[in-house]
């Protein structure tokens, strides 16, 4: 699946629940999106715990 396609479900998503639930929900789709997003980087290999740990100041 492209990511084009995948961007597309997204919006079709986020677009039901602004319509369907409200803002709240809204909301709420949002972060579980962004918290999916975060544990598939981190599967893939694209993102590491010791990206998100670190500092920016420490890293060279």
């Amino acid at each position: 699946m492209s990511r084009s396609t995948i961007g597309l479900f997204v919006g079709l998503l986020l677009g039901f629940a602004a319509i369907f639930g409200g803002f709240l929900e809204f909301l709420a789709v949002i972060l579980f999106a962004a918290v999916g997003l975060l544990v598939g980087r981190l599967l893939d290999g694209k993102l590491t715990l010791q990206d998100l740990t670190d500092s920016r100041g420490r890293r060279s």
